[in-house]
């Protein structure tokens, strides 16, 4: 009976190349303390082997084959240890040199699981590179212009130091002022929930992450910029960063005060302090995404944010903390971050709407200028009670206060050209935003292996509260003669209140080693309130008069308890796990206005499927599916009116139904040690019920009244591919790329169907090379096709090309002398609809020497948009519309600047 309670140990070897089985081989287990014999052995004749009846202790695993080099490992072994160790590889001792390249070579790339890990030494980057710098020589990795990061086809949502937050949310704080030579691995990886992490269930939150693991000689020390810059044009940038680290503890602040588009503040913003993104959808060919667009929903009418159009003034300034203490037990993780923000902007609009038998041509423009004062502040605290259970607290909460002024025009032409209609708007604002959020976690690993316990609680509050006017005259015209006019002369306030409550108990249980079954239920509470007012002038010139055509209070709860399932496999090289949720939705909605009440009821499903097949350590493939239920915001619900644009009405829609998606993803990863090739390809289908799409009437004096409706059949699909390698000779990598997407929408004109399909086919290569301390050069090469489709006018066809020709050059002189350059060459194709192609022609370079015995201190010269060529521009399909936009945005200026890069590494504990 004492055998059942003794550890057992078993393997097989086989050789490292041939992958032949190993016979008679010499296995040996030795005591680690004092290196004595404690077992021996030798492989059958299929390569096996076994030990039995081994009490506990640590222990040395010893291979040995004639001609071979030796196997040798070290284990740890308990009363219950069933150690299985697999396949071992024996490498002949003629290949050990060889093994000792590829060991080198591995490090370069490793792909864990769902994690692909960049050693960052294997990749060069020129001295006081940023992470910014060295991200885009990672294969798999792109950056664009605006430091926004695309890692396998997906946009990065976080970017962590060392796996904990650094600023929060603001991926470019860290890689555009973490130097790289700080960096030891750069891992990518999905991050889910810290339920979701703990329990193994997905719960539909899922960041693509960046995490950056510090050397260990960067981890005490403190390093950081200041720079300082004044230009021609009146541009000016001072930034100042500062980090101290003692191991785990972390302090970080900086401050920017600039007029060149650098604010702090990442292009997430929108999500935390903007409105809703229950809006139009457009498809943007430069960018190459589908985005939402939130124009027009709220008073003002603008998100906050700088997003290169107009000249931006920006005076910005954040800390951090994070520490851990009593053996990693306690850790604590805190943000503060403000911005002052003012932009002043304008751009003119083209468009083209679609009808059966006829279009609406509108040309428009407006000025804006606008304020945001921004303050967030954020942390975590968590305590790992005992070695089984760990309670975690996050809040997050901040103000937003804006103040917007905008002055637009537009006029709409028939299909002959004829004049329709003209107007002017004047728009101003001043609203303020309240937000607060908090979450409870605790989780428990019970007394059986795999069997958990964890119960998570959260609760938010968002309040706005805006104010504003709208002056507005519109002439009408019939056959291109004047024949009426509106006038609009309001006052709009809007108080929009939030709370939700959401709880959710998960608890696992093991059936085998291998596999589990995880059970969960959960309730969220919501509650919105929105009051939307407009008051016209009475007699005294006061604004008390309710217009209650375009005047709305409602109240929108949502109640819904869901429960499932999950069953979970995890073996050697496959993992997968499959469940499925339910939950019953309760809608009580409310109309005070009109003293309307209605209660519906939703039954709502929430799938998931996982599977990930390890081929090896560097070859792996994986599938995803997901089904989830969203909601309609109270933006789409409310039955108001707005009249923001006179020639645009929206009306909300109080039946809409929430809408159900299912989303695949696909996944290979592929990379080649001794060839340095690399491999990703993604595949993403997407397909959605009740999806929330739009009923638009244009009349004959083309305004346009459109209603939020449920559709089915709006569908996406994308395919990614990138390929990497390095010719030896002349050592140059290259990395050929393509990107494929598909958007099918569905939406109704004038009481017709309307199905438009767009779709945009791109292939591209960059080609670099680079020698240390002499040179690193490189072009990234690009041409998109862009198609579109509208069923109810199929002879219109906007279809173009677009080339990109972006070079980069960094050259080292002798005497401390640095060059750099870098274009942004765009070649757009005139359509059938836009005769221009607005081709644009950016470079940029600076001219620098390094002084002070570490190259520390930077002078340097540098002239932006050296052929004063930058021009706004964008280019959009959304349904039966068609637009071209051009926006004035930062041009030619020159600079003189002064770069002190300084560190440290004596640090008292």
């Amino acid at each position: 009976m004492g055998y059942s309670q003794q550890a057992v140990v078993h393997g097989n070897i086989a050789d490292s190349f041939a992958h032949k089985k190993m016979y008679q081989s010499s296995v040996a287990l030795l005591r680690a303390k004092d290196s004595v014999l404690y077992r021996f052995t030798r492989t059958t004749s299929d390569g096996n082997f076994t030990f039995s009846r081994l009490t506990a202790g640590d222990y040395i695993l010893l291979v040995t084959t004639p001609g071979y080099a030796d196997y040798v490992d070290r284990l740890q072994l308990t009363d219950t240890t069933q150690l299985h160790k697999g396949q071992l590889f024996m490498t002949l001792k003629a290949r050990l040199l060889e093994d000792v390249v590829v060991r080198q070579t591995v490090a370069a790339i490793k792909i864990k699981g769902d994690t692909t890990e960049y050693t960052a030494d294997s990749f060069h980057t020129v001295k006081d590179a940023t992470v910014e710098d060295l991200l885009k020589k990672l294969p798999g990795i792109q950056v664009n212009s605006k430091g926004q990061i695309t890692a396998q086809g997906e946009t990065v949502k976080k970017v962590l130091v060392d796996g904990e937050e650094f600023f929060g949310d603001d991926p470019t704080l860290v890689t555009k002022n973490l130097r790289a030579d700080m960096i030891d691995k750069v891992q990518v990886y999905d991050k889910k929930s810290d339920q979701a992490a703990f329990t193994g269930v997905d719960d539909g939150t899922k960041d693509k992450t960046i995490n950056l693991k510090l050397k260990a000689d960067k981890k005490k020390g403190y390093f950081g910029k200041l720079e300082a810059s004044a230009g021609s044009e009146g541009y000016y940038d001072y930034q100042a960063m500062f980090n101290l680290f003692r191991n785990k503890e972390k302090l970080a602040a900086y401050g920017i005060v600039s007029s060149i588009g650098k604010t702090g503040l990442n292009w997430d913003e929108k999500s935390s302090y903007g409105q809703s993104q229950m809006d139009n959808v457009n498809y943007d060919e430069v960018m190459g995404f589908y985005s939402f667009n939130g124009d027009g929903d709220d008073i003002g009418g603008w998100d906050g944010r700088y997003n290169e159009r107009g000249y931006p003034y920006a005076t910005a300034a954040g800390l951090h903390y994070n520490n851990k203490w009593k053996e990693d037990k306690i850790s604590l993780n805190a943000n503060y971050k403000m911005l002052d923000l003012k932009v002043n902007s304008a751009s003119d609009n083209q468009s083209k709407m679609l009808l059966r038998d006829s279009a609406y041509y509108q040309n428009s423009g407006d000025r804006s200028t606008n304020n945001v004062s921004r303050h967030r502040l954020d942390g975590s605290y968590e305590v790992k009670i005992d070695s089984s259970s760990v309670i975690k607290f996050t809040a997050n909460g901040g103000t937003d206060h804006k103040v917007t002024e905008n002055y637009s025009y537009t006029n709409s032409l028939d299909s002959s050209r004829v004049l329709v209609n003209e107007g002017n708007t004047h728009r101003t604002s001043v609203g303020d935003t309240r937000k607060l959020s908090a979450n409870l976690l605790w989780m428990k690993k019970l007394a059986k292996k795999g069997r958990s316990l964890s119960v998570n609680l959260s609760g938010k509050i968002n309040n706005t509260d805006a104010s504003g006017f709208l002056d507005a005259t519109t002439n009408y015209y019939k056959e291109g003669v004047f024949s009426y006019n509106q006038l609009v002369n309001q006052l709009k306030t809007q108080q929009v209140k939030n709370t939700s409550i959401d709880a959710k108990a998960t608890y696992a249980e093991p059936l085998s080693k291998t596999s589990a079954l995880v059970f969960n239920y959960g309730v969220v509470i919501n509650n919105t309130q929105s009051q939307r007012n407009s008051f016209n002038t009475s007699g005294d010139g006061k604004y008390n008069q309710l217009d209650s055509t375009y005047s709305s209070n409602y109240i929108y709860d949502i109640f819904t308890h869901q429960g499932g399932a999950t069953y979970t496999m995890s073996l050697a090289k496959l993992k997968m796990k499959v469940g499925s949720n339910v939950g019953i939705t309760n809608f009580n909605q409310q109309d005070k206005l009109f003293n309307t009440e209605q209660t519906r009821h939703f039954i709502n499903w929430y799938p998931s499927a996982m599977m990930r097949y390890s081929f090896s350590t560097q070859r792996s493939l994986s599938f995803q599916y997901n089904g989830h239920t969203t909601q309609p915001s109270i933006e789409a619900l409310q039955p108001l009116r707005t009249n923001e644009n006179p020639l645009s009405i929206t009306i909300g829609n109080p039946d809409l139904k929430p809408e159900f998606s299912n989303q695949f993803n696909l996944y290979f990863n592929d990379y080649k040690v001794m060839s340095k090739q690399s491999l990703w390809v993604s595949l993403s289908y997407n397909v959605a019920q009740n999806s929330i799409s739009s009923r638009s009437v244009i009349d004959s004096a083309g305004k346009t009244t459109s209603q939020s409706v449920n559709v089915n059949g709006n569908s996406y699909a994308g395919l990614y591919a990138n390929y990497g390698f390095k010719l030896a000779k002349p050592d140059i990598s290259i990395r050929p790329g393509i990107n494929f997407s598909m958007q099918k929408n569905s939406n109704f004109v004038n009481g017709l169907a309307n199905q438009t399909r767009g779709y945009n086919y791109e292939g591209g290569v960059y080609i670099g090379r680079d020698k240390e301390e002499k040179y690193d050069i490189g072009v990234n090469l690009r041409a998109s096709y862009s198609t579109s489709r509208s069923s109810i006018q199929q002879n219109v066809q906007p279809d173009y090309w677009t080339y990109y020709i972006q070079p980069e050059a960094t050259l080292l002189f002798p005497g401390k002398l640095e060059l750099h350059t870098d274009g942004n060459f765009t070649l757009r194709q005139r359509t059938s609809i836009f005769t221009t192609n607005n081709n644009i022609f950016l470079w940029n370079a600076w001219i620098g020497k390094k002084l002070l015995k570490n190259k520390s201190l930077l002078l340097k010269a540098s002239v932006n948009d050296i052929l004063n060529q930058n021009t706004g521009f964008s280019r959009n399909i959304y349904n039966n519309n068609i637009s071209q936009s051009t926006y004035n945005t930062i041009r030619r200026y020159g600079m003189l600047s002064v770069v002190w890069n300084f560190n440290g590494t004596t640090v008292k504990e």
